[in-house]
């Protein structure tokens, strides 16, 4: 068990974990979203997209880090466990999060074109916690990076 001074340490803790995930992403070729799932301050999941990969366009970090979390602790409910995503999540995967009860999402980046907080319905669970904006500039960077490389590559 790692010990913080503080919740934000906690935070950028984890989201540099789920950093390493994303450039696990980008380094595959995939859109690099990297997410770990955390209960009682314990990694129990490590995802990243896989999307190219599996030719499955469900293959979100999200979703890849509850089906792993949820094979973790033996049952489908994440009611303990904060899941840490270096972009926010989309609209399915704020339905996933809901379904699994997620006590707490902390995110990275806004995602301006298909973050689940533009759509004006509750996505969410009605108890899962929100934390935006941990570690922000890194989680962003990494995907423009990927991205501007993509478009010089004319893909």
């Amino acid at each position: 068990m790692i010990e913080h001074k503080s919740n934000e340490n906690i935070h950028e803790h984890f989201m540099r974990e789920a950093l390493k995930e994303a450039h696990k992403a980008f380094d595959a070729d995939e859109v690099p979203v990297g997410a770990v799932i955390v209960c009682d301050n314990k990694i129990i999941a490590r995802a990243h997209n896989y999307t190219e990969h599996l030719n499955d366009v469900t293959a979100h970090a999200e979703m890849q880090a509850f089906t792993s979390a949820a094979s973790y602790l033996g049952g489908k409910y994440l009611n303990e466990c904060t899941l840490y995503v270096t972009l926010e999540p989309c609209v399915m995967c704020a339905g996933g999060s809901f379904w699994a009860q997620l006590n707490k999402i902390v995110y990275g980046a806004a995602d301006t074109k298909r973050g689940y907080s533009l759509i004006h319905q509750p996505l969410l669970h009605p108890k899962t916690k929100v934390i935006k904006g941990v570690l922000e500039q890194e989680c962003a960077t990494l995907l423009k990076d990927f991205f501007a490389g993509k478009r010089t590559k004319g893909l």
